[in-house]
């Protein structure tokens, strides 16, 4: 049985993890940039925003590049405070004005000190680390590190501290980290191993791990996480998010079905 899983997912993979999956899903808005910092910017803002249809979360990571004057690296380390009045025009859902201002000033403070965001990550784990939890835990509280950071901020940035499966954020990771060869991931951070990753566990992959019996847990929460990422490790020890494109993929083409 484990047997005829792996083959199905194996397949999946190799169906799904195509340069044709990128135009329609947010991914596509990082993969217009070759600055590194661009696409860390654009990468991370983007995946904060990826809840509800993505053709609508394209459209808000289009704006923020406009807004950005489609250059968001130079734009962040050189913008003054005034020019941050132009992002009162931009809202996603619940993401408000407010929560722009934050990013900026983080962006700002930050890349003032910093060559690239994957030290706010990996700063925080080791290559011993089986997984990255203590770099999202880590993470959050850097982000978040500010005077005046916003406490309504906060739930747009997840952390396994509070159960969250942390969805986006290992969405973002796994964009970043894993390597480019097929062209859809970016493959840009070298400090974070791909067997570190954990599964972007979105309702899609729940429910077909699910119909699988990857998950056996009643909720989903951060545990779940863990315990699919374990039980697709037992397939791929080196990479086991890239059956995120497999469970992805089969829980949409079967919500399409009639």
């Amino acid at each position: 049985m484990q047997q005829n899983i792996k083959a199905i997912l194996d397949e999946a993979v190799l169906r799904f993890n195509q340069p044709d999956f990128i135009p329609e899903d947010p991914l596509s808005i990082p993969h217009r940039f070759s600055k590194l910092q661009d696409v860390e910017i654009m990468g991370f803002w983007v995946s904060m925003l990826a809840w509800g249809q993505r053709k609508t979360i394209m459209n808000s990571g289009n704006k923020l590049i406009e807004l950005m004057d489609g250059a968001p690296h130079d734009f962040i380390i050189n913008h003054e405070e005034k020019d941050r009045e132009r992002f009162s025009v931009f809202k996603h859902r619940t993401f408000q004005y407010i929560d722009s201002l934050y990013f900026l000033e983080f962006f700002q403070d930050f890349y003032k000190k910093n060559e690239t965001l994957e030290t706010a990550f990996s700063q925080f784990i080791t290559k011993d680390d089986i997984h990255i939890e203590k770099a999202l835990a880590g993470f959050h509280e850097l982000f978040f590190s500010l005077e005046f950071a916003p406490k309504r901020t906060r739930k747009h940035v997840a952390t396994p501290i509070r159960k969250s499966t942390c969805k986006r954020l290992n969405m973002f990771l796994r964009w970043m980290v894993r390597d480019n060869s097929t062209g859809v991931d970016l493959g840009l951070w070298k400090n974070i191993q791909s067997s570190q990753l954990l599964m972007p566990l979105d309702v899609h992959v729940d429910r077909v791990a699910r119909q699988f019996g990857l998950i056996e847990r009643k909720q989903t929460d951060w545990k779940t996480v863990l315990e699919l990422t374990e039980r697709l490790r037992e397939f791929d020890a080196n990479d086991p998010v890239k059956y995120d494109f497999a469970l992805f993929g089969l829980g949409i083409e079967s919500k399409m079905k009639p």
